[in-house]
């Protein structure tokens, strides 16, 4: 049995009884058999480290848990409750009681997790062979890098090991790897995800990372991953969510407002003598070319400086510090180049950081000033993909090569999408970055979503563009009936949300009376809770819309607590999926009951 692990592929497998979370865990093993010299796991859950997983879903309604039997992958310096981090260095493992809170978050939305994967130890290095455990290797060609640090999580995605994977980014380990494996890869804004649970490597710079398979996937397991952390010092809110728009499809077609992208001019390119990654850039710029894309020109010059600080500047200090005392009393215990990138990191002085740290600010301003001008900066994600032995020849050489489009980011505070857009004539993934500033994450992933139709590649190292049961979704109009209550009303704030998902509104109507509203607290935008109530119910307006099957998970995602999906009673007798409200979350909230539903609340307001 062979699926193809997009969120949605087995959501509509999941619906429609073609497999279970079981048979899928099962075959993800099975399969895992014929990869092992890709040297993809450091830990491999067992099926007795399975079973509460698994169990768990009983519990749990697939309608209000939006990643229900979502099989994923998480770095191993990010931990899982009762089996081992490592960060690929034995000597340093320890056995968490607690798994970080955003793969706690991920479980308790019905995530499985499935195994650890394989890194560039202490998430030092771009490449994925720096690891005791053995390099991780390309999806496509063994013979290649897969990219790292983040390299077993990138892997176990593109081979159809995971649905989804956790990584981490410095200096480019969620992006490179992406690349390589034919993937998306979204680096959030620092601190939008909580570090709690995640071994550092600059803890000032580090952020968690989400490998997928299509940017809806990477928004999906973003909006459960997402939050605040009172517990995570670098921990930031998302100031972007103050903007009506979150995550849709950016409307190519426009020609009244055209999205414009910045460019680096062809003599700041650098491929390092790869044709083929060269050749590849060229023509995904063509492809852009062809639509309603002005492209700009940006001078990278500033990007460039600013990113040959975080190796050639007193950043390695934090490396210092994240393996400290290992480092100063064992440092035989550690990878032999990974040793002597770290272990210089005790030397720089505190005049040396600040040194720094005002010229980074001083190129900080020239950064943002040019990406105000422009809906993103568009960049190759890596100029070359080394093979093995190319790397292990030149270690260091060839791993700052792979960060010349990457080391930038974190330290300028922005937000990048990794995405697929060739495959080179020599059979290797090639991709692109889109680039913004902090908090437009989903301003890149919409744009993101809208570009990768263009380029009609495979999933990961799929050999076809669809397998079962995702090829049962192609070319169809299966919908699913979604009962709406408040801000997704039409003409309402959310309302657009549907409606950019292809949904169209099916019909007016009325619930059961046997429902109470409530206008909960918080806001904008204002929202209403629906709660059952069988003896002093009434019925409630509301709006049923017919929203595309294949967009129904992304649609849910993205509702946030207190509110889900469940079952409610229609007038007619009917029963569809909408909206529901906990009852914790009427905590503070005024019911309009009697009013008869939200607009007429919002009209007499």
């Amino acid at each position: 049995m062979k699926h193809t692990l997009t969120i949605t592929a087995l959501q509509q497998a999941y619906q429609s009884g073609e497999t279970t979370p079981e048979q899928v865990i099962a075959a993800i093993s099975e399969l895992s058999t014929q990869y092992q010299d890709h040297n993809i796991w450091i830990h491999q859950l067992s099926a007795a480290e399975l079973t509460p997983y698994l169990d768990g879903l009983k519990n749990k309604d697939p309608q209000s848990h939006p990643l229900w039997g979502i099989p994923f992958a998480i770095k191993d310096n990010i931990d899982l409750a009762g089996v081992p981090t490592t960060a690929a260095c034995e000597a340093f493992a320890y056995t968490p009681e607690k798994s970080a809170a955003v793969v706690q978050q991920l479980i308790d939305a019905g995530a499985i997790p499935v195994g650890k994967t394989n890194l560039d130890q202490f998430a030092t290095g771009l490449n994925g062979t720096r690891s005791p455990y053995g390099a991780c290797k390309n999806s496509f060609n063994p013979e290649y890098i897969s990219g790292g640090s983040s390299s077993g999580s990138s892997v176990a995605v593109a081979l159809g090991l995971a649905s989804f994977s956790l990584g981490t980014d410095t200096a480019g380990s969620g992006r490179v790897p992406a690349c390589f494996n034919n993937l998306v890869g979204l680096k959030p804004s620092r601190g939008l995800l909580s570090a709690t649970g995640m071994v550092p490597a600059c803890r000032s710079l580090d952020c968690m990372t989400i490998f997928a398979l299509n940017s809806d996937d990477a928004n999906s397991v973003f909006t459960i991953a997402e939050g605040f952390d009172d517990n995570d010092a670098y921990s930031r809110k998302n100031t972007y969510l103050n903007n009506p728009r979150h995550y849709g499809k950016r409307d190519l077609a426009n020609k009244a407002s055209p999205l414009t992208v910045g460019v680096i001019p062809e003599a700041q390119l650098k491929f390092f003598g790869d044709e083929h990654y060269q050749n590849a850039y060229q023509k995904t710029l063509a492809v852009l070319q062809q639509q309603n894309i002005k492209l700009v020109e940006i001078d990278f010059t500033a990007f460039d400086e600013a990113a040959r600080l975080l190796y050639e500047g007193p950043w390695v200090s934090e490396r210092y510090l994240a393996t400290l005392p290992l480092i100063a009393e064992q440092p035989e215990a550690v990878f032999p180049v990974v040793r002597d990138i770290i272990a210089p990191g005790g030397e720089p002085k505190a005049t040396d950081l600040f040194k720094a740290q005002y010229r980074l600010n001083a190129l900080k301003t020239i950064c943002d000033q040019q990406l105000a001008a422009v809906d993103c900066l568009l960049t190759p994600t890596a100029g070359r993909c080394f093979t093995i032995n190319e790397m292990l020849a030149e270690p260091i050489q060839h791993n700052s090569e792979l960060g010349y489009y990457t080391n930038f980011m974190n330290l300028l505070d922005m937000a990048s999408v990794a995405v697929p857009t060739q495959i080179t004539e020599h059979g290797l993934p090639f991709g692109i970055t889109l680039v913004g500033p902090a908090f437009s994450d989903r301003a890149l992933l919409s744009i993101a979503r809208s570009l990768q139709p263009l380029f009609d590649l495979p999933l990961g190292a799929s050999d076809s563009k669809a397998s079962a049961p995702e090829a049962a979704l192609i070319g169809k109009t299966d919908t699913i009936d979604v009962l709406v209550c408040g801000a997704h009303l039409d003409g309402l704030p959310l309302n657009w949300q549907l409606k950019e998902r292809g949904a169209v509104l099916k019909t007016v109507t009325q619930t059961a009376p046997v429902y109470r509203m409530y206008a909960l607290a918080g806001g904008p935008p204002f929202r209403p809770g629906l709660i059952l109530d069988e003896e002093k119910g009434a019925a409630i307006d509301v709006e049923i819309w017919s929203v595309p099957t294949a967009e129904f998970g992304s649609f849910v995602a993205g509702i946030p607590a207190p509110l889900g999906i469940g079952k409610v009673r229609v007038a007619d007798g009917s029963v569809v999926s909408g909206f529901i409200c906990e009852p914790y979350g009427l905590e503070g909230a005024e019911e309009i009951t009697q009013l008869g539903g939200w607009k007429a609340y919002l009209a007499e307001k």
